[in-house]
């Protein structure tokens, strides 16, 4: 029983890691500019 519970703790702790994560990437302003940065591929320099 000890062991399911280590797991749970685990697995929150681990998902609330990439919640933050997650967050932190959205306020950093990381999907800002989807499209643009597809395109840029494109161009040649």
């Amino acid at each position: 029983m000890d062991v399911i519970l280590w797991l749970l703790l685990l697995s929150l702790g681990l998902g609330g890691g990439a919640l933050a994560l997650f967050l932190w990437s959205l306020r950093a302003g990381q999907y800002d500019d989807i499209k643009g940065a597809a395109e840029r591929v494109l161009y040649d320099d």
